[in-house]
């Protein structure tokens, strides 16, 4: 009995790999949605980067964000399922001290685009900065960031910067 349940369900891996297309599965490497590219650079000398200490950014409703320290480049997500996105960059944020945090909230305004891949892959959302108005620093009398720059406003791939910010 168990030889013909282990013979049967051999039987029906090999036919299921058998039907199996190609696009069937997603290849690691694939493209993705990509993430806002963002490099940090000193706003007194402003060809020069500037490693972040302690940054964390968080959407304002979310209790958890990324933290970062150490680098001058970093990744953020945005939203798919709109055209507007709000994130706090908040200084000091990924420390264990509360009291010291300096939060800076930007307002990403885009539009999106959907875009097929493969039937196992599904589709990857891309993001077109708004001509007008596509990033906006809410002031609060104690920013930290000093300027914002678009750099690429097509945000089609994570192989190049989008957002320069002087701090």
């Amino acid at each position: 009995m168990k030889k013909l349940v282990f013979i049967t369900l051999s039987l029906l891996l090999a036919v299921s790999f058998w039907n199996c297309e190609k696009d069937d599965i997603c290849a690691s490497g694939t493209p993705v949605t990509p993430r806002v590219v963002i490099e940090f650079y000193d706003a007194a000398n402003p060809t020069v980067l500037k490693n972040i200490s302690n940054l964390a950014v968080a959407e304002p409703t979310f209790v958890n964000g990324y933290g970062y320290n150490g680098i001058s480049k970093i990744k953020v997500p945005i939203r798919t399922n709109a055209d507007v996105t709000t994130l706090n960059f908040i200084q000091n944020g990924s420390d264990t001290d509360s009291s010291n945090d300096n939060i800076d909230a930007i307002t990403f305004n885009y539009e999106r685009v959907d875009e097929y891949i493969s039937r196992a892959c599904g589709f990857k959302t891309l993001f077109y900065l708004n001509d007008t108005n596509p990033i906006v620093l809410t002031a609060d009398g104690n920013n930290w960031i000093q300027n914002i720059v678009v750099t690429q406003p097509n945000i089609e791939n994570e192989n190049e910067v989008h957002v320069k910010i002087y701090f």
